[in-house]
């Protein structure tokens, strides 16, 4: 292996001398290379082989029953100084992680083989992108990673003799209670073991994209955030970009992906996607932000996909994709889960590998579920019916605006549009939604999620708070910042806004605003619209009124929501500015009017 950057090549064989590998292979981005990888992968089980006619270039892979999801609990930060990491994050100290880990890891790869995978975060080669190395012993890790990165020799000539992000992963014995996520953010460096779930392993993910991209955005003064980049294009061709944060289960895809309504397509409108789940953000020369999607494929949660709820997502799955812990349907060898449609396969295997059909019933009576709540799929972007032509561009695309998101039954109005960017800050940082499968614990409960970045900063939230108040000053042109709520429910709890594609509307009041075509009342919360400015023409059952009513501010509840800020920024501690507990003082005064 002709290695020429040296510190890579110190990196590959420290990492050899303490997993001993018996091997060691270079992941070239080759298709052949690839290839022989995946009938590897068949031949020892890690990989079921689909119907090659149906869904060409398609996999199944089951994880452990134990290992499917994203384990906050044994993930960790670590840094020298506790206050860095803490209080949201996991904290250990640098030293002993690497203490702890180096025991874990001493020997785990006799008998197996170690794959060097470089990989680009971004276009390879664009000012925007940062280059990681991963070391895995999981043929899984691998393919997935040649989906959702741009891997390869390319990287390395890219790299030449520059820094990268470390980044070394074995599935070990899939302990759980051995099982550690780990980064090291001031050293760019992740280490996870006894883990083969995508968010815990495929280290250019959550792993780097967020929590060590986040740290370098803080020291080099960008942003990597947890948001979907969307571009819609209006009858006279002219396309505004929106970035949008939103946690699991709040539709983050499906907005990325929104098919517009009838009426808007008939007009002319289309949408483009940039990116499903992650943005890196610069300041530009021209003084606006400018995103771009720093991954190359989409991993997205299968339950719920479908060609009513999202179809270019599933169009995306159906050729080169891995799909992870869903239905085997054993009659023509495809896939299914919960939500694709009603016709549930009546001889498969569900996603532990039992035999399951659609008709199976516990003992109270409800259906047995053949994929997992968390059930995945890794599709490759290329694959996307509704992809933007700026995906590759090595700049990105402009920002009109920015838009948080949340699932909040009776709070928050339908959308609202912050006063000024430190508002807008504030806005996202007391965002607050239900948890739900995507991270193992309790589903259903209320928790405070800033930003969408919970899970993600890499550094402690009361600093992550004061670098966008930073960046506000750094910005001359700045994107305008709103909330939007798709989730209000009716006295019976049924949702109000039909959500889907109808959240074009909304979205077409904030590209309005942006470009102050339209008005909007001031509220104790901010700039909510006027009823007749959101556009309900052929909607069924939505009427001015219902819009009137969903977008209604409650004073009781944000007082009562005041409250639970104000116990929210306490709990991040001392780090958290100035500038934030500012605007709750003037939120409180709003409300007490």
């Amino acid at each position: 292996m002709d290695i020429k950057n040296r510190k890579l090549a110190a990196f590959i064989e420290e990492a050899k001398e303490l997993c001993q590998p018996d091997k060691v292979v270079l992941i070239d981005g080759g298709e052949a290379q690839l290839e022989s990888l995946r009938e590897q992968a068949v031949k020892e089980k890690i990989l079921i082989k689909l119907n090659q006619e149906k869904l060409p270039g398609c996999y199944l892979h089951r994880t452990t029953v134990n290992d499917v999801a994203r384990v906050e609990g044994r993930t960790f930060i670590c840094s020298k100084n506790k206050d860095d990491s803490a209080p949201i994050n996991n904290w250990m100290e640098t030293e002993e992680a690497y203490k702890l880990l180096k025991g874990l890891f001493k020997g785990v790869m006799k008998g197996r083989t170690m794959y060097v995978i470089p990989y680009s975060m971004g276009a390879v080669g664009s000012k925007f992108s940062k280059i990681g190395i991963e070391l895995t012993d999981s043929i899984y890790v691998v393919l997935n990673m040649a989906i959702m990165t741009r891997v390869g020799n390319k990287v390395l000539e890219a790299l030449g003799d520059g820094d990268f992000v470390k980044g070394l992963h074995s599935y070990a014995e899939l302990s759980e209670e051995k099982r550690y996520i780990c980064h090291f953010p001031e050293d760019d460096t992740i280490m996870s073991i006894n883990s083969n779930y995508g968010g815990n392993v495929l280290l250019g993910k959550k792993c780097f994209a967020l929590r060590i991209a986040s740290y370098l955005g803080k020291t080099e003064g960008w942003m990597a955030e947890h948001m979907l980049i969307l571009g819609i294009e209006n009858p006279k061709g002219e396309i505004k970009y929106v970035a949008a944060a939103f946690p699991s289960a709040c539709g983050k895809t499906n907005l990325a992906m929104i098919i517009p309504p009838e009426i808007y397509k008939k007009k002319g409108y289309k949408c483009w996607c940039v990116g499903d789940d992650i943005a890196w953000i610069r300041v530009g020369e021209d003084g606006r932000l400018w995103a771009v999607n720093p991954e190359n494929g989409f991993f997205g949660v299968a339950p719920g996909t479908s060609m009513k709820s999202n179809p270019n997502a599933l169009l995306s799955t159906r050729k080169g994709t891995i799909f992870t812990n869903v239905v085997e349907n054993l009659d023509d060898e495809t896939v299914w889960w919960e939500g694709l449609d009603k016709n549930p396969p009546k001889n498969a295997l569900d996603w532990k590998g039992n035999p399951w059909n659609g008709d199976m019933k516990d003992q109270d009576g409800k259906p047995i579920k053949g994929a997992h709540p968390n059930s995945r799929f890794t599709a490759p972007t290329a694959n996307c019916p509704c992809l933007s032509d700026k995906f590759e561009a090595p700049d990105g695309v402009p920002l009109s605006a920015i838009i948080f998101g949340g699932r909040r039954a009776k709070t928050a109005p339908l959308v609202y549009q912050s006063k000024d960017w430190n508002n807008g800050v504030f806005v996202g940082s007391i965002m607050a939604s239900e948890t739900t499968a995507a991270a193992t614990g309790a589903v259903g409960v209320v928790r405070r999620d800033p930003m969408a970045m919970r899970p993600f900063v890499g550094y402690n939230m009361g600093d992550y708070f004061a670098h966008w108040i930073e960046m506000g000053k750094k910005i001359k042109n700045q994107p305008k910042i709103f909330n939007v709520n798709w989730f209000r429910t009716d006295e019976n709890g049924n949702f109000i806004w039909p959500g889907f594609g109808e959240n074009l509307r909304v979205i077409d009041w904030i590209l309005e605003r942006c470009d102050g075509k339209v008005e909007a009342k001031e509220t104790a919360i901010g700039y909510v619209p006027y009823a007749k400015d959101i556009n309900v023409e052929g909607l069924d059952g939505i009427t001015e009124k219902t819009v009137e009513d969903l977008l209604s501010v409650d004073k009781e509840s944000w007082i009562k929501e005041t409250e639970g800020i104000e116990s929210f920024y306490k709990e991040l501690g001392e780090r958290v500015p100035k500038e934030l507990y500012d605007e709750l003082g003037k939120l409180k005064a709003n409300l007490n009017k």
